[in-house]
């Protein structure tokens, strides 16, 4: 029966309950069914529908079970009122002008009977879209994808190379049918557990990472299942069978309790080692100051001289002062470059306590989208890609008296490019400009060569002998042999502290939790056994959350350090007898088969091994325990670690070096050279990206990009930006991609955060739902609570703030010195945001993906593929794209390695869009040719014998 309060034709107020792709549910006061209002309408009235906000609708159609369809058109917001005069629209009408959404309306069945159609072989399948509030008489179903009227797109690779790259022609191509090649394969094989290599090791990774994923859901799904089974058993009466069950029950209370207090544990206000002496005695009492004189006479004499010292000898804190105090400082800045910014930020601070400053006044930093150094600044730490980008705009370095690369065995791409520019800038500057290289190892030769014979200064620090021992066999599972290791040291060994060395973040915090929980229990069952403190440490843990692992443990208790390699160098932590070294490190590598960067685990140098047992002599005898065999040591490991310029993607670096007017890049006087092929890559990625021009040379373009300090990618798309009107959507969204993740997934809140994420889901994809949650941020007017409220990391806000304001002021520097073709004044594309999808396209084209089809019909599981290198890959979870109808073609930022290749921050886009802004890398496909995806197809066999439920058979095929 029809409602009484509902006409065709009136305008009501309501509330939109749920957004869908096409359209919004919008509930009325006073009714208890939601009218549909169709996406077309939303985009006529240049409305972007949220959950929650209020809304004046008109109804189109009331049917007779009760049921109502609204719309939007010509509706002011404001007042309620009708702007033109109603005409009488049918439904049919309606229905015609909606289908530009690529769907049709169903009303003439039920989601029963189109389940049972979808599930009939030889049946047209039926689209269900499914949400706590839908009316399922409103769903949609797509018709191939395609809107009435519009043709299907075939998309071709057009292998078009630049006239530079012509007498490469031939590998470049090989190269890229490689890629593809290895996207179709399989990675599956067996691991001997007694010859597994820890290359094998750390490929298959850490079974105990994925149990601990899996147990967190399953640990509740049992322990109600168990319950329930034993009230319904014949034992539930059974004593013995209670007791068994509250013991459970009280480990597992005993281990969440214990793991709660340890997040608990109090943080300190200061950075740095704790200590009764006077900073003016603890200066003296290091290593480097014994040096003093012989190092300042060394430095005065050469300019260039690699310091070698070990870690903790005061190299990185006292040299810029000793520098300094000697008048350096009065001809010009010392600079110290640093690996990492928490260590430029750190050491900063602690020389900043040392002058007796602030920060960023005498002593100050510099690192990405941060600036704190000052007028006053005489030391100047930085990261080593900050100083590299100084050179594109003074080669000369003139503003510097000395600079120091320090930590540089670590040898990022940046420090390498430095060694070459520094070198080049010494000779020109003729003994006014010092390089003083420093290195925590002994591959001081090298170095020495390089830098045309310099001195070599070696700085004396406290060692002590190490004892060795390594596993019998190979360690399969890393992460559990470390937690058995640490535990068995701390109930059988003498006191000592352990330090434990991880590849990153998540197994250091899967680490520290199963200790506690393990350790809560042998407490319960031996009360005599000392307590052990866990403490992490990682870069991006906030600086007063490391310097807890400077404390002395108190007496009767043993701290244990669960860290990445920053401490095998960048930091010195006293009281370490024991360390304990799985042997394996995260590093940033290039990855052909997916043609990006990525962050992998892979087997530490022999270098990197003897560094990290050295931390275990460091106040007295210690003892390092290897969790890999000898034979591992002796014949898989490299002699020294691979410098970063050999495993990653060069296009950044050689856009920089093609700005400094660097343009042969094969001759450039690398120390280690690259391989040809990498950099042949790099070239070719430069040229789609219209950063180069058909001979190799730098476009206005590519100038532009330079001097952007972000990946060229996201640079172009930028620059772009301009051209669609869009610059200021453009630039929250780098923003906010530039910060750790914005969301907020408490543990025991999770459900409740997901669902409060789905309110700022935009049904285009992710990059217009950061966009969407920054202005919402913004017009609450930045607000703390707000964050809390919904579940939104506000230091990730904040930082994507500093990072708008940043950009914005470099535009404004750019644009004051741009005398080309290219207008770089901010606008806003004012809601549409179409232009802003284009303009992420014509930076991320590679990074595009189709849905993967055979025969015409979409993958069950929901795979894409991407164009370019034809890997499978899939819409993360935490996507707004995730389970989404009628999503074919996507862009991603980046890919996300887990159990499956997740693409992250996914936005649906348009096919069309690739051949028009990307047409050096696709075309159209000419009449009769088939596209990218039709050609990989490959005809599977439905016969398979191993498959027991026989779901190839044609009865059980979905079509």
């Amino acid at each position: 029966m029809k409602s009484l309060k509902l006409e065709r034709g009136a305008i009501l107020k309501g509330f939109i309950s749920s957004v869908k792709p096409f359209g919004a549910f919008i509930s009325i006061p006073g009714e208890n069914k939601q009218g549909l209002c169709h996406i077309s309408e939303f985009e006529s009235s240049k409305i972007t529908p949220n959950k929650g906000d209020g809304i004046f609708v008109k109804v189109i159609k009331i049917t007779d079970d009760g049921k109502f369809s609204l719309g939007l058109r010509n509706i002011d917001q404001k007042t309620g009122i009708e702007t033109i005069p109603r005409t009488n629209v049918s439904i049919n009408e309606h229905i015609s002008n909606s289908t530009n959404s690529g769907f049709k309306r169903r009303n003439d069945m039920d989601v029963w009977e189109r389940t049972q159609i979808n599930a009939a072989y030889g049946a047209k399948k039926q689209r269900l879209v499914r949400g706590d509030d839908d009316d399922p008489f409103a769903e949609v179903d797509s018709s191939d994808g395609l809107s009435e009227g519009e043709e299907e797109i075939e998309v071709q690779l057009n292998n078009q190379i630049p006239k530079f790259l012509d007498p490469f022609k031939d590998k470049l191509l090989k190269n890229a049918l490689r890629r593809v090649k290895e996207g179709e394969k399989s990675n599956m094989r067996k691991i001997n557990p007694k010859t597994a290599s820890l290359e094998t090791i750390a490929s298959t990774g850490s079974q105990l990472m994925k149990d601990v994923k899996l147990s967190k859901i399953e640990k509740m799904k049992m322990a109600e299942k168990k319950r329930r089974e034993l009230q319904k058993s014949q034992y539930f009466d059974d004593p013995v069978m209670k007791e068994n069950l509250e013991k459970q029950q009280e480990n597992e209370a005993i281990e969440e309790k214990a793991v709660i207090e340890w997040k608990k544990q109090s943080k300190f206000e200061s950075y740095g080692i704790k200590s009764k002496l006077s900073i003016q005695e603890q200066r003296e009492s290091l290593p480097v100051y014994q040096s003093r004189g012989e190092l300042l006479k060394a430095v005065r004499e050469n300019d260039f001289v690699v310091i070698v010292g070990e870690t903790g000898s005061g190299k990185t804190t006292q040299i810029t002062q000793y520098l300094a105090e000697d008048g350096f400082a009065n001809r010009g800045i010392i600079a110290c470059t640093q690996p990492r910014r928490v260590a430029a930020i750190s050491v900063a601070k602690r020389v900043a306590d040392e002058v007796n400053c602030k920060v960023g006044d005498e002593v100050g930093y510099t690192i990405r989208f941060e600036d704190c150094t000052g007028p006053n600044t005489k030391i100047k730490y930085m990261t080593d890609g900050m100083l590299e980008r100084e050179a594109l705009v003074d080669p000369l370095m003139s503003r510097y008296s000395v600079i120091m690369l320090d930590e540089a065995h670590e040898r990022t791409i940046a420090t390498d490019i430095l060694f070459a520019l520094l070198k080049d800038a010494v000779a020109k500057r003729k003994g006014t400009l010092k390089v003083i290289v420093t290195s925590a190892t002994l591959d001081s030769t090298k170095f020495s060569q390089y830098f045309n014979n310099c001195p070599v200064f070696h700085i004396k620090g406290r060692t002590f002998p190490v004892k060795i021992y390594y596993t019998k066999t190979p360690e399969l599972d890393y992460i559990e042999a470390t937690i058995d290791t640490v535990i068995d040291v701390h109930v059988n060994n003498p006191d000592g502290d352990i330090l434990v060395f991880l590849t990153g973040r998540e197994e250091i915090e899967t680490c520290c939790e199963t200790i506690i929980e393990k350790m809560s229990i042998l407490y319960k069952s031996d009360p005599n056994i000392k307590e052990l403190i866990v403490l992490p440490i990682y870069s991006a843990m906030p600086s007063e959350m490391q310097s807890r692992i400077f404390d002395k443990a108190p007496p009767g208790k043993r701290k244990v350090v669960i860290a990445t390699n920053i401490a095998e160098t960048s930091i010195t932590i006293d009281g370490i007898l024991y360390v304990i070294d799985p042997g394996f490190v995260k590093v940033n590598a290039y990855d052909p088969k997916r043609s990006m960067d990525s962050l992998i685990i892979q087997p530490i140098s022999k270098a990197q091994a003897d560094q990290r047992s050295g931390r275990a002599g460091r106040t007295g005898p210690g003892v390092c325990y290897r969790l890999y065999t000898k034979n591992a040591y002796l014949k898989e490991m490299s002699l020294n670690t691979k410098p970063e310029i050999l495993r990653q993607n060069l296009s950044h670096t050689i856009l920089m070096l093609k700005a400094m007017g660097i343009n042969d890049i094969l001759k450039f006087q690398f120390m280690d050279k690259p391989n040809e092929d990498s950099i042949l890559k790099a070239l070719e990625e430069l040229y789609i990206l219209e950063a180069l021009d058909e001979d190799g040379l730098l476009t206005e373009v590519g100038r532009l990009m330079a001097h952007f300090p972000m990946e060229p990618k996201l640079s172009k798309t930028l620059i772009k930006s301009f051209e669609f009107g869009c610059s200021y959507e453009v630039i929250e969204i780098i923003s906010m991609l530039s910060v750790p993740d914005v969301f907020f997934r408490p543990r025991d809140k999770r459900e409740l955060a997901d669902k409060m994420k789905q309110r700022f889901d935009d049904y285009n994809g992710d990059h217009l739902t950061l966009l969407k949650i920054y202005r919402k941020w913004e017009n609450n007017g930045f607000s703390k609570d707000w964050c809390t409220d919904n579940f939104i990391n506000e230091k990730s806000m904040r930082k994507a703030k500093n990072v708008k304001k940043q950009l914005i002021k470099l535009l404004d520097t750019l644009n004051g010195k741009s005398k080309g073709k290219i207008n770089l004044v901010l606008s806003s594309c004012d809601n549409k945001f179409d232009q802003t999808r284009k303009a992420f396209v014509s930076g991320f084209f590679e990074n595009c993906a189709k849905k993967s089809t055979n025969h015409g019909r979409n993958d069950e599981d929901g795979v894409f593929k991407t164009l370019s290198d034809n890997l499978s890959v899939y819409i993360h979870p935490s996507s707004a794209l995730f389970k989404i109808p009628g999503v074919e073609y996507v862009i991603y930022h980046t890919l996300v390695l887990t159990n499956r290749e997740y693409m992250h921050y996914t936005t649906k886009i348009d096919p069309v869009w690739l051949i028009e802004y990307a047409s050096k890398v696709f075309r159209r496909a000419n009449e009769g040719e088939l596209g990218i995806n039709k050609k990989r197809e490959r005809i599977q066999p439905l016969y398979n014998k191993f498959d027991t439920n026989e779901s190839w058979r044609l009865s059980r095929g979905r079509r």
